[in-house]
């Protein structure tokens, strides 16, 4: 028997029956979280993939299998050797809620010891059907995926969810009805959470997840690919993946300066420009690495000081004026006339647009540089005044967990602060001496 995260099961602490079930009869679900942008992306360039069907459960495997290798061979030496630990959940018609990637993993362990009567078979509850009228019925699809997402939040030996996965599955429950605020609550991270510590998890996940994800979907219109997310990323073992360039495009540029006006006014950036920048950031995040300069989603935190003077924005601009985002059709084609992969097509608007883009881009941060060279202590002094400003310091988009760092910090700074008063008071003394000695 076991209790699980279901209805009322943890709190009126009802038991349900574990049982052994042939693992072939067992299915995966297409809307599982890990895999929300494989699904996604095969669903909008090919269609709907039928997961009641032989050929859409080998889909869904592949799938789950692309996704972070490193943890699945854990996983398999884990299950090797100690067999399945907690049993997996599944609807009264075999389709798994929570277990896909134990299912993968047993799966491939039954095939290559046929033998071994316990990788034949998962352990599982099931959920009540429709005739199960007296245990309130079947599962809607807001509670399957209250189910999954409680689930997805404990870390004990499932792979984590990939971030920009993770942004899609949010997306979606919120979609079908699972609010923010509820699927935060079901995370044992903020159980007990007041009313504004749990604001605060919200406003993190926004910008952790949904609002870099706002920035995805823009930029796959861009480039005339909407919900095409694997061109995006591949998941975790996808190390050159483009979503922590999203992520850090998003709260450093986006954000905190093309729509925060103040800021805006700081770079003297128009109203109107917002989007050829943007346009511009979309492009070199599409090439990936640029020769001789940090990594993109470094130089998305740095794009605002590009920007900051005249000449710096002019090069960025440029970039949006002189790339194409969308190449000639023949360049989609092989020689045969066959359409080409979408990581060939990046490959040829790469080849076709690297040299312009990365040529702006140094033109922008060597004029960045010289007006570094150029700053006077009292530019700087000044420049540190204004990020402190309250429009520049949300303090509650802080997470609880950097509250005590945010204050060390701050402590810190007072401290240098004063140190630095007391230098300029007494160079100020100094100063009045010699210009007196001097008359």
């Amino acid at each position: 028997m076991a209790v699980i995260n279901f209805r009322t099961d943890i709190k009126d602490g009802i038991e349900r029956q574990i049982w052994r079930v042939p693992i072939e009869i067992l299915r995966y679900r297409k809307e599982n979280g890990r895999i929300a942008s494989d699904v996604a992306d095969h669903e909008r360039k090919v269609g709907s993939i039928d997961e009641r069907s032989v050929e859409g459960q080998a889909l869904i495997a592949g799938f789950l299998e692309q996704k972070d290798p490193e943890k699945t061979r854990d996983l398999r030496a884990s299950v090797l050797h100690a067999g399945q630990a907690e049993p997996a959940i599944i609807t009264c018609d075999g389709f798994l809620i929570n277990g896909n990637r134990r299912k993968m993993v047993m799966d491939k362990l039954h095939k290559e010891f046929p033998e071994e009567d316990s990788f034949a078979y998962m352990k599982v509850v099931i959920l009540p059907g429709k005739d199960d009228k007296n245990e309130g019925g079947p599962p809607t699809l807001l509670e399957i995926e209250r189910i999954e997402n409680r689930y997805q939040l404990q870390s004990d030996g499932k792979a984590e969810y990939y971030g920009f996965d993770r942004a899609l599955s949010i997306k979606r429950k919120i979609e079908i009805g699972l609010s923010l605020e509820e699927q935060l609550r079901d995370d044992p991270r903020h159980a007990g959470a007041t009313p504004a510590e749990l604001e605060r998890a919200i406003k993190d996940c926004e910008r952790e997840y949904l609002e870099p994800l706002k920035c995805v979907d823009r930029y796959l219109k861009q480039f005339k690919r909407a919900g095409l997310y694997r061109t995006i990323s591949a998941g975790m073992s996808d190390r050159e993946g483009r979503w922590q360039a999203f992520l850090d495009y998003s709260n450093y540029t986006y954000s905190k300066c093309l729509t925060n006006p103040r800021r805006r006014i700081e770079l003297g950036i128009e109203e109107d420009e917002i989007g050829d920048i943007e346009e511009a950031a979309f492009d070199i995040i599409r090439l990936r690495t640029v020769p001789e300069m940090p990594k993109v989603h470094m130089i998305m935190r740095n794009l605002p000081k590009y920007c900051e003077t005249k000449e710096g924005k002019r090069e960025i601009m440029k970039i949006a004026e002189e790339v194409e985002p969308v190449l000639p059709s023949k360049e989609y084609q092989d020689e045969r006339g066959n359409p080409l992969p979408l990581e060939a097509v990046d490959e040829r608007w790469a080849a076709v647009n690297k040299e312009a883009i990365t040529w702006h881009l140094r033109k922008a941060r060597t004029s960045h540089e010289s007006r570094k060279e150029k700053e006077t202590p009292l530019d700087r002094l000044e420049a540190a005044y204004q990020k402190m400003s309250p429009e520049s310091i949300d303090i509650k988009a802080l997470r609880m967990t950097d509250l005590p760092r945010a204050r060390n910090l701050v402590a810190d700074i007072a401290q240098r602060a004063a140190e630095i008063e007391k230098e300029i008071y007494h160079w100020e003394k100094e100063y009045k001496k010699l210009h007196q000695q001097k008359s």
